[in-house]
């Protein structure tokens, strides 16, 4: 596509107008000639500081801000054989030029999951659901990128605008026609999302996160309510599980349905139980089994049929996959250890996430092992603590990914909340410094006839402590502690 083709806002265009640029990319190691490389401002250097090295690997179009051209020009880089898009704040057009370069804006068909909690169950979900309506689907978020059927890793919940677009493409060349994907709050203030339009959105709640980026709770709504417009979405879903859900009905830019368990919501899709699960629908009664444990999974399960019925799939036909439909999340829910006892890792590290795993689980006793991560939100290590001791009858405090902060510091803010709340269900709390070792004490705590919950890394294979990702899979490490354990047992 020639540059003069694009359309673009408020962008000077110095040099040629007609040179043709065949991707987009604001990686300096990945771009090509024949790419337009995207020079962002970054927290600790400037893309425009590569420039130099590109040119002469034959890259001859650039996006930047004046910031980055004055860099350029002390650099004593040639601009009059390169073209240089000037923008004021170029990550905000970015997504948009990369969608017209790679051709992505109507296919394949778009479902994005926000909130705070629930987004790649929800995903996983409709992603079963659209592969078993005969659906070629993709699938984007936190553990991973599907295209097709092929899985590759995930680096970030949503990738940058011009990554995205590049993996929309490959999408639509696979023959994928439906894609969900998880949309981040990081994402949607840092413009990752841009240039993309999703048939239905999704919404499914907000509690504390994220605070160490966003500043406050109300910062971190207007990041989630961005995806409730127009430029973004043409329907919307949303879960009245707290008022920030009614919020976002009352100020959404797009049309929305309501999902509740609660009659007096009064909402669209009531999820109601009886003999089995039911959701009310306006066309209709569809009865459905939730894909995985947990009070929770049943709303994002009716989350997803509802979304479903808003694309547009006939009401006969989702109700035809709402019952049998295999879902496995890595991480969330996940069951490692059927019985003796029952082990569950959750990916779980907010206060509220807490909270929902450990409702209604059975077991005598439940155990809960928890961290939380460096870093990040620091105001939220209490809650979790406290949380935890509320779910739990044993509290086993560890650490999570401390990152560059003290372990022991972090733990001792979760201990505190947890140690001012024992008593109101834990009888016990302890602190473990060793992941592993906390692992194998609730173990041994657990007993034969108990239940234990690993939360805060679910599917991730790394621990990083102190700028190292050392190997550590909660899925790994609970397995070996029960077989380590039951062969005790039964010397």
């Amino acid at each position: 596509m020639k540059i003069a083709d694009l359309t673009l806002e408020h962008t000077t265009v110095m040099g040629d107008p007609d040179r043709d640029i065949t991707s987009v990319d604001n990686d300096s190691r990945t771009t090509k000639p024949g790419g337009l490389y995207a020079a962002f401002p970054g927290a600790n250097v400037h893309g425009a500081s590569f420039v130099t090295q590109l040119v002469d690997k034959g890259v001859r179009a650039f996006l930047t801000d004046p910031a980055g051209v004055e860099i350029m020009r002390e650099a004593q880089v040639d601009l009059t054989d390169l073209t240089i898009l000037v923008h004021e704040f170029p990550r905000a057009i970015a997504g948009h030029i990369a969608a017209q370069v790679y051709g992505t804006g109507e296919s394949p068909a778009m479902f994005g999951v926000t909130g705070t909690n629930g987004k790649t169950t929800t995903t996983f979900i409709l992603d079963a659901f659209l592969q078993a309506l005969g659906h070629t689907t993709g699938l984007i978020g936190t553990v991973a990128t599907v295209i097709a059927g092929d899985r590759v890793d995930s680096v970030r919940t949503t990738p940058e605008a011009s990554a995205l677009h590049q993996l929309l493409a490959r999408m639509r060349d696979a023959g994928v026609d439906t894609c969900s994907m998880e949309v981040s709050s990081h994402a949607l203030s840092q413009h990752r999302v841009d240039g993309v339009h999703f048939d239905v959105v999704s919404f499914t709640n907000l509690s504390q996160d994220h605070l160490d980026y966003h500043g406050t709770m109300d910062e971190y709504f207007s990041a989630k309510a961005a995806l409730f417009t127009p430029e973004f979405a043409s329907r919307g879903v949303v879960v009245l599980a707290d008022d920030w859900a009614r919020k976002l009905v009352s100020v959404s830019q797009i049309p929305v349905v309501t999902v509740s368990m609660n009659s007096e919501d009064k909402p669209d899709y009531l999820v109601v139980q009886g003999d089995s699960w039911e959701l009310h629908t306006p066309q209709g009664r569809i009865p459905f089994t939730p894909v995985l444990p947990g009070l929770f999974n049943v709303t994002n399960t009716a989350l997803a049929l509802a979304m479903l019925l808003e694309f547009g799939v006939q009401f006969d036909a989702v109700a035809s996959i709402a019952n049998g439909t295999e879902v496995v999340v890595p991480g969330r829910m996940e069951v490692v250890n059927a019985e003796h006892p029952r082990a569950i890792i959750d990916y779980s590290h907010t206060p509220d996430a807490i909270e929902k795993v450990l409702d209604r689980l059975s077991g005598d006793p439940v155990v809960v092992v928890v961290g939380a991560g460096g870093d990040r939100d620091s105001t939220k290590r209490a809650a979790m603590g406290v949380a935890a001791a509320r779910g739990a009858d044993v509290v086993i405090v560890t650490d999570d990914n401390p990152r560059s902060e003290d372990p022991a510091a972090i733990r001792a803010q979760v201990l505190a909340g947890a140690r001012e709340a024992a008593g109101a269900r834990a009888h016990t709390v302890e602190e473990c410094e060793n992941r592993g070792t906390a692992i194998r004490r609730a173990v041994e705590l657990a007993g034969a006839n108990g239940t234990i919950v690993v939360a805060g890394k679910g599917h991730e294979t790394g621990q990083e402590i102190a700028g190292e990702v050392l190997p550590f899979s909660d899925r790994d490490k609970t397995r070996e502690a029960i077989e380590a354990h039951v062969r005790h047992e039964n010397r």
